[in-house]
């Protein structure tokens, strides 16, 4: 008679670390993943101080200029000097961040929406129902995506829509407590920047959806929007939030390049904005306003990417280091 003795720790089944706790592990995503939900901070304190002084018909700090301050370089009082209206550059720069994480979260939604819904339904049905979703994502694809949402900006913010389509536009950008212009961009990113995730989705559930589990769903008599939603959708949602993470960070540089060419935000702060502001003074040494909106997008977009790529890592199934 055998004298091993099991104890009773080693029968216990081993889990596994979830999602939060594998990207964790992962030492490179700690300090991006701090920095965005830095930035993401900045951008809620902004828009709750955006409406307060909206409600109670206040000029926000950022708007405060002095006259006799205008273009100063950095000193005591203001960091990083003050633009051509005498207003703070660090205050504006760090209020721009509530416009380029709207735009980032929004673009992104509707862009993740679209490309979704689209390639699910077409790698689904297949037929002639994938082919036509193969002829819009086709078409959209060849589509200029930046002169798009140029083209798409400047109807909104000439005034070239329709009288109904403008109303609407005016009453969605007062919901959303932003500019006309801004919706524009808004949609016009997130209407061009589907076409990469419906490839893939499309892809994965040509694989998945002959899986011996979606198989066993239907013949227990599970309809297509339940199989879809609930047996294909979960095992895609990694491939969805780090396509949100990167298309969030091209989103950010978008709104930076259309504002940048007056078509995006005019009143509110933005760094596209202030690059345009400060790039006729650069020349004569005023570099400090310039500086502040690069720096604070490129440490944004950095932090992004390699969030996006640390998600990848922890939320792919198949992948193996960093455990």
């Amino acid at each position: 008679m055998s004298e091993e003795t099991v104890h009773p720790e080693e029968t216990k089944v081993r889990r596994e670390p979830g999602a939060w706790a594998r990207l964790w592990a992962i030492r490179y995503a700690r300090v991006p993943l701090l920095i965005c939900a830095l930035f993401f901070v900045f951008a809620l304190g902004a828009e709750c101080y955006a409406a307060y002084c909206a409600k109670k018909d206040k000029t926000p700090i950022y708007q405060v200029g002095n006259p006799e301050l205008r273009n100063h370089a950095p000193m005591k009082g203001h960091i990083l000097g003050t633009d051509y209206l005498g207003r703070d550059v660090l205050l504006r720069a760090v209020f721009a961040t509530r416009t380029a994480v709207k735009v980032g979260i929004v673009a992104s939604l509707i862009s993740s929406l679209f490309g979704v819904a689209l390639g699910l339904i077409g790698g689904y049905y297949g037929g002639k129902t994938d082919a036509a979703v193969l002829w819009i994502y086709s078409t959209f694809a060849s589509i200029p995506s930046l002169l798009f949402i140029l083209a798409f900006a400047l109807l909104v913010s000439k005034g070239f829509l329709s009288p109904p389509l403008e109303a609407a536009f005016q009453a969605f950008s007062r919901a959303m407590n932003t500019e006309p212009g801004m919706m524009a961009v808004y949609l016009g990113i997130g209407l061009t920047g589907w076409v990469p995730l419906c490839r893939v989705v499309r892809a994965e559930t040509l694989r998945l959806k002959t899986r011996p589990y979606v198989t066993a769903a239907r013949a227990l008599g599970v309809n297509d929007r339940g199989i879809m939603l609930r047996h294909i959708l979960p095992n895609l949602m990694h491939l969805v939030i780090v396509y949100f993470t990167m298309r969030f960070a091209f989103a950010v540089m978008t709104e930076v390049i259309v504002s940048y060419l007056g078509l995006g935000v005019k009143f509110e702060p933005s760094w596209g904005l202030m690059i345009s502001n400060g790039q006729s003074l650069f020349w004569r040494g005023a570099w400090w306003e310039i500086a502040a909106a690069t720096g604070f997008m490129f440490v944004l977009v950095l932090a992004l990417n390699m969030t996006g790529d640390a998600l990848r890592d922890a939320l792919d199934p198949r992948h193996t280091s960093g455990k």
